[in-house]
């Protein structure tokens, strides 16, 4: 860690503890029940039921004791992606599967709904007696009353309705195949007889439940968050630092949505929303593979329109291809610090992404595309490599005559300064010739830092002993843990160090001094524990990458020392004055000797 990043730390730690005491968060009030006949009644005309709620308590998290279990009916839709289940109290999702990506035990499927919440989704608003209406707590009516709906062929729209008050409340859902969005349209009928006109929320409750390893639970905690697209900016919250969290929105919101590592649910909104609302809570510590966590997404519409209102909801993997549809809806795919992102998306999505989506179309497995995508970001950066290279082993070559200089003028510095440049002047070497081509790799090798360390292309993918690319590669597990490494030792990690030290020995010069001999384990032990419970991909192309670079180093190393020009021109000596015939070497001729 860098002096700025050590300063850019101290100083947010210093605005959050202001923040934290000038400001604490608003801890969301008990909301209240909906009890009054006038405000939540069934049309006479229909035999739509409303869940009673007991005075004074809260929303409960479990069915309402007044409504029996069994008038809660599940609606089960299957398309060729995922399974879908409804219920009619609440008119929301229960139940969210995807198909063809399974948990990291390898054997459930990923889920996208909260099952501890009571639906995924839901409306808020105010009757006309001033009293918080929350969908959640009504039993609608199935228009059809399916209870099983085939998908997977041809698209399916589910209808529910409510009679509340006076007005209508009608959500009608639709499943395409092929297709991760759900199209919802939200109906107000006579919107005056049971609301105010201060309008309405649509609300996603709960976050994406955790899909990968509870034993890496920290790794995850730090990709789950809820975002919002207000104009061009996408803002949002995270847990990884923070209990709670909370941020508001307002003016031209296009979307909400939440996430966890590799998962996330998108609502877009056709109509513009007026505000978004986040919310998160995380209960427990994030070293706790119990620790769960909490989100609330909202987007407040403001009163409702006379044509239905419609929404896409996009619940499935976070791929680029397929959420690119949704403006800036990529931005909820964490790039790193605010100060890289800027570098490090681009190349994600011009350079990385299509490439390894090229990639992967000619070979099957994920591991030998990472090493083919190594090697071609080494034959890209060749002219950068070779610069750079070539510049190191020439100052090698001038250790010796740097020595020599420092021992004759050692009791003065500019004179050791001015005879140095002078020599580097001579042999035609930059001192920075090695460093400025390093320097210009790094907002690659930092993007795909960032980038395999999140890429759903490699999730569950396997090579040699590592069973899944995007999860580390124990091959010893030890009876203990260690602070900071881990209770494992991970494969491509211990290569990926050993790998480092014979690439740093090779450019190590016979000239380096104690501290650089200390420096070349020393970094790679540091890498070597920060690495082990990163992914395994992540290690796998820093160990093909420092191979490759060792290789390369070792034949520029034998061309520059096999090619005569490049001796000569690394120092070039001084001409020895040459006596010429009938003259005496310092000495001038006599007039005897001009006759």
């Amino acid at each position: 860690m860098d002096r700025n990043t050590i300063i850019a730390v101290i100083l947010i730690t210093a605005i959050m503890a202001v923040w934290m005491f000038t400001m604490p968060p608003n801890l969301p009030q008990p909301q209240e029940p909906v009890v009054e006949e006038e405000q939540v009644a069934s049309d006479s005309s229909d035999s739509t039921t409303v869940a009673d709620t007991p005075e004074q308590a809260p929303v409960p998290v479990q069915l309402p004791e007044s409504v029996p279990v069994h008038t809660a009916r599940e609606i089960v839709v299957d398309t060729d992606l995922y399974t879908a289940r409804l219920s009619d109290l609440g008119a929301t999702l229960t139940g969210f599967e995807l198909k063809e990506f399974l948990q990291f035990d390898q054997v459930r499927q990923v889920q996208m709904v909260d099952s501890t919440s009571r639906g995924a989704l839901g409306v808020e608003f105010q009757s006309t007696g001033s009293r918080n209406i929350f969908t959640r707590d009504l039993l609608f009516v199935q228009r059809d009353s399916m209870d099983v709906i085939d998908a997977t062929t041809a698209p399916a729209t589910v209808v529910f309705e409510a009679g509340i008050g006076s007005g209508r409340l009608q959500f009608a859902y639709t499943f395409k195949p092929g297709d991760y969005e759900v199209e919802l349209e939200v109906t107000h009928i006579n919107p005056a007889g049971f609301q105010t006109s201060e309008g309405y929320e649509l609300v996603w409750y709960g976050g994406i439940p955790f899909s990968e390893d509870a034993h890496n639970r920290r790794e995850e905690i730090a990709k789950v968050g809820a975002y919002a697209r207000s104009g061009n900016d996408v803002e949002g919250i995270t847990l990884h630092r923070d209990e709670w969290a909370e941020r508001v929105l307002r003016g031209n919101v296009s979307w909400v949505g939440v996430k966890n590592k590799y998962f996330g649910a998108v609502m877009v909104t056709d109509r513009p929303a007026l505000e978004a609302v986040l919310e998160g809570e995380r209960i427990g510590d994030t070293e706790d593979p119990s620790v769960a966590v909490n989100f609330e997404a909202a987007l407040f519409m403001g009163p409702p329109a006379d044509t239905p209102d419609t929404f896409r909801l996009y619940l499935g993997p976070l791929e680029y291809g397929k959420i690119k549809r949704y403006e800036g809806a990529y931005g909820i795919v964490d790039y790193g610090w605010d100060g890289f992102e800027w570098m490090t998306r681009p190349l994600a999505v011009a350079v990385f992404i299509p490439a390894f989506s090229f990639l992967s179309s000619l070979i099957p497995n994920y591991g030998l595309v990472i090493v083919l995508f190594c090697l071609l970001i080494k034959v890209v950066l060749l002219p950068l490599t070779l610069s750079s290279y070539k510049s190191m082993a020439k100052m090698r070559e001038l250790q010796p005559k740097m020595q020599e200089i420092k021992e004759k003028y050692a009791d003065n510095p500019e004179k050791q300064q001015q005879a140095t440049i002078k020599m580097y002047r001579e042999s035609g070497t930059n001192p920075l010739g090695a460093c400025l081509p390093m320097l210009l790799q790094y907002p690659i090798i930092i993007a795909l830092w960032q980038f395999l360390q999140q890429s759903i292309e490699i999730r569950q993918e396997g090579f040699l002993w590592a069973a899944d690319l995007s999860a580390p590669d124990a091959i010893l597990n030890l009876p203990f843990t260690i602070p900071f490494y881990g209770d494992f030792v991970a494969g491509f990690t211990v290569l990926m160090g050993l790998s480092m030290i014979v690439q740093m020995r090779l450019q190590a010069t016979p000239a380096s001094g104690p501290q650089a001999k200390i420096f070349m384990y020393v970094m790679p032990g540091i890498i070597f524990v920060i690495f082990n419970r990163l992914p395994s991909g992540l290690s796998l192309y820093y160990f093909c990458y420092n191979v490759f670079s060792a290789v390369q180093q070792q034949f520029i190393n034998k061309s520059v020392k096999n090619n005569p020009d490049s001796k000569k021109s690394a120092v070039k000596k001084p001409a020895k004055r040459k006596a010429v015939s009938g003259i005496a070497t310092g000495k001038r001729r006599g007039k005897k000797g001009r006759r």
